[in-house]
């Protein structure tokens, strides 16, 4: 039987609502593969282990229910929720468009400031090449997208970018820890970032969604042996 007993204590050294605090929590052990698809959670269980009531448990369980990582099965409870291939496709699907839209409206909108920004997070990305450490590289690929996302200054785009790369994050992973990838990922960054920088719209679009296909076929090629049909 899958227990929690690997999920680590929280840290409440913050300002955050605990909410708040326990949904990221949960919502990095289920990217981060500690909380299994397919695991029950149980509130009792989770709240003892994290140290606070069952309040800030349960309202985080149905909020990691809205984005997709957790699913409720009547008369069962909660668990986290497995992605087949089929669901790894159609969020890419998705994806692939707002991706499009996202590189598109911010080549309108991004300010100097920001494109500077863009250039340095791409410069950190490609630093991260040769190092081991995969953690870092997924946080130096989120940190260049998101530039691009808050230049949309679409909130509501952001939201659902945000969401969709999540369902999908345990998977990154194992594609990151690639330095053939990681390097493949950084050369498609750059692509967009040109298109950014020389104000043309429709390539940054065109680029962006190559870039979302071509992560897509090589995590659902790596995944094929893990993921169910």
């Amino acid at each position: 039987m899958v227990t929690v007993n690997e999920l680590e204590g929280l840290n409440l050294n913050n300002y955050k609502p605990l909410r708040e605090i326990v949904f990221n929590h949960l919502r990095e052990a289920i990217i981060g593969g500690v909380l299994k698809p397919g695991q029950r959670l149980m509130e009792i269980q989770l709240a003892e282990k994290l140290g606070v009531s069952r309040t800030p448990v349960r309202e985080a369980i149905r909020k990691l229910e809205l984005e997709g990582l957790v699913v409720m099965v009547a008369r069962k409870g909660a668990y986290v929720a497995d992605v087949s291939l089929n669901d790894v496709i159609n969020i890419f699907e998705v994806r692939m468009a707002l991706e499009g839209l996202a590189s598109y409206l911010a080549t309108q909108r991004m300010s100097e400031r920001e494109l500077m920004l863009l250039q340095a997070k791409h410069s950190e990305f490609e630093s991260c090449f040769y190092k081991k450490d995969v953690d870092l590289k997924l946080q130096k690929d989120i940190e260049f997208h998101d530039i691009i996302y808050k230049a949309t200054r679409n909130s509501r785009l952001i939201n659902m970018l945000d969401n969709l790369r999540e369902q999908v994050g345990r998977y990154r992973k194992t594609y990151m820890n690639s330095y053939d990838l990681a390097h493949k990922v950084g050369v498609e960054h750059e692509r967009i970032l040109n298109a950014i920088v020389n104000r043309d719209c429709e390539k940054a679009r065109e680029y962006a969604q190559q870039h979302i296909e071509s992560l897509k076929n090589n995590i659902i090629k790596q995944s094929k042996n893990t993921i169910g049909e």
